[in-house]
């Protein structure tokens, strides 16, 4: 089976409808996509929000295809649901997964602060909440996903005062170049992006109900929460806080002296000259939301009290995750998650990668080709999704030849499919072979995703299909019903791994990419100053001046690539 991808936009959603361009004979799992009447789950304050829906198989031309669609009597497709086990984070423990309603996922994951280009990290984390909702899909669940966009932060203030901008004009920009990435990495879209800033007023009314039961307290304009109200404080993350731990909530240390409590974390803060326009007057002051509450507001408002799934990168547990948690349950008296999902890091030789370290790599800045962004998208789907990842370039060479494997395979399946068989004894128990060969990878591959997603396991089991694919291609049988066998047997693998696709704006492959490196010395006077200032700006930590000058440079036309030698490969892109 494979999956389309319902893109359905709201009142304050910046979801669009992308399809994907098919390669081969198989179609990618975004490539089909079409809106029907839209089904609709009430939430929290009777807000409506579209739920993936699975439709059944059905034949069109070449293969099995499937989409995604509203309907509103999907058919159940595959079972049994509760075979699924996770780690739950708040646990510590893998767990089977229990959704409160049996039929509808309700999912939340924490999306991007637009102020920059996302890196290959947190991409990991996208990439993650796509293969856990593709699974979830595939066990013939609807789900719903709600991905937030921050677009209030302290970096989107320090960017706009940088640039010269509007909040308006840097968000909209990197939300943009986001979604842009979404794509060539064959990413479904969530149902919906909500932004903090279309959401105040829900923001507001939970941090005033905080107030109102004593879960929170005024310092001038500011708003604390009051850690010493919620019992449960820590349980999530398992930190020790019976010491004074400083700096928890947004802002660090800078807020002790205001606070109750080191451990309390603002909700809201009070106008500051160098806010500029980022400032609202409310019931509850004049300022603008700390980041904890926007996400809190938003999954209630859009999922309801209690959610099924929350997602993120494990360096949201705390404080991020933990303070959700807090000011979520100090609201409702309800749990506000039933199973929290965390990935690890990315790192860059072994040190995690990270804006604030300076060793980043966005996608555009580092892939050449089609082939580099779907190698990327499988070295990360083929780990495990909790363990570190370390990217470098033999990590990558190896994904590529695994990719490569793949689409010859292909490639040798679409020559066979219209060869009908000379030899009919030998060719049936061929057929019988591969049956049972693809009947073992895919119950493999189905077991494996089913233990807390797996993948090295589950890729063990398709690539038993694929060996056994190879060794009747050797001798002849890889055509007709055995080759449809085996085909539609990876298009059903491929509605999970999404690795059979086009990727977006990577139009050339490598060898005819125009890109020419030159050397520090062949370099304009300018351009040679310009990374030079980079350079020195990396070297005493100033990210700001750093990023400036990468900017500046790919608006010269000159990409700047950080090699592990420490000096830069500057690349001039026709």
């Amino acid at each position: 089976l494979l999956l389309g991808a319902c893109v359905v936009a709201g009142c304050a959603c910046l979801a669009l409808r992308t399809p994907f361009v098919s390669s081969s004979f198989f179609v990618s799992a975004a490539s089909r996509t079409r809106i029907g009447p839209r089904v609709v789950r009430e939430g929290a304050r009777g807000i409506h929000t579209p739920v993936l829906r699975r439709l059944p198989t059905r034949r069109r031309g070449g293969g099995v295809r499937a989409s995604l669609e509203a309907s509103e009597s999907p058919e159940r497709v595959r079972g049994p649901m509760s075979m699924l086990k996770l780690f739950n984070t708040a646990q510590r423990s893998k767990q089977p997964f229990q959704p409160s309603d049996p039929k509808i996922v309700t999912f939340y994951s924490c999306g991007p602060t637009v102020y920059d280009y996302a890196h290959i990290g947190n991409f990991r984390a996208f990439l993650t909440y796509d293969l856990l909702k593709r699974w979830l899909l595939y066990l013939g669940y609807d789900v719903n996903h709600i991905c937030n966009l921050t677009d209030i932060d302290d970096k989107i203030i320090t960017r706009m005062q940088r640039d010269g901008v509007s909040m308006k004009e840097l968000t909209t920009k990197y939300t943009d170049l986001f979604f842009k990435d979404l794509d060539s990495l064959n990413i479904m879209r969530a149902n919906r992006y909500p932004r903090a800033t279309d959401h105040i007023g829900d923001i507001v009314d939970m941090i005033d109900n905080l107030i109102q039961n004593d879960c929170a307290y005024r310092v001038g304009d500011s708003v604390y929460f009051r850690t010493s109200a919620y019992t449960k404080y820590g349980e999530l993350s398992g930190m020790k806080l019976d010491g004074n731990v400083e700096g928890q909530g947004e802002g660090g240390n800078k807020f002790v002296g205001e606070k109750e409590n080191a451990k309390d974390f603002v909700l809201w803060k009070a106008y500051k000259e160098e806010d500029g326009e980022v400032v609202w007057d409310t019931k509850i002051g004049r300022g603008r939301p700390g980041w904890h509450i926007e996400c809190s507001a938003m999954a209630r408002r859009y999922l309801g009290d209690t959610i099924d799934l929350h997602a993120g990168g494990v360096d949201l547990v705390f404080p991020h995750h933990e303070n959700e948690r807090a000011q979520t349950e100090a609201t409702t008296g309800k749990p506000m998650c039933n199973c929290w999902i965390h990935n690890g890091f990315v790192n860059i030789n072994n040190e995690k990668m990270s804006k604030s370290l300076g060793n980043f790599l966005t996608l555009k800045g580092t892939f050449k080709s089609k082939l580099d962004v779907r190698a990327f998208r499988w070295l990360v789907l083929a780990s495990q999704y909790r363990s570190p990842l370390n990217f470098d370039e033999n990590s990558l060479t190896q994904a590529k030849k695994s990719i490569t494997r793949l689409d010859k395979l292909c490639d040798m399946i679409e020559e066979g499919l219209t060869i009908s068989p000379e030899d009919k004894e030998a060719y049936e128990h061929a057929l019988s072979q591969m049956q049972k060969a693809t009947a073992n990878g895919i119950q493999a591959f189905e077991a494996g995703m089913n233990d807390d997603l797996n993948t090295p396991r589950a890729i063990a089991g398709l690539f038993s299909i694929v060996k056994a694919a190879e060794q009747q291609g050797k001798k002849g049988f890889l055509i007709s019903e055995v080759a449809t066998t085996v085909k539609d047997t990876l298009n059903k693998v491929d509605s999970v791994l999404g690795i059979f696709y086009e990727p977006k704006d990577f139009e050339v492959e490598a060898e005819e990419q125009k890109e020419e490196v030159i050397s520090l010395e062949d370099l304009s006077e300018n351009i040679r100053v310009m990374v030079e200032k980079r350079q020195s700006a990396k070297a005493s930590k100033n990210w700001s001046e750093a990023d400036l000058m990468r900017d500046k440079l790919l608006e010269e036309g000159y990409v700047i690539v950080d090699q592990a030698t420490g000096q830069p490969q500057v690349k001039r892109v026709a």
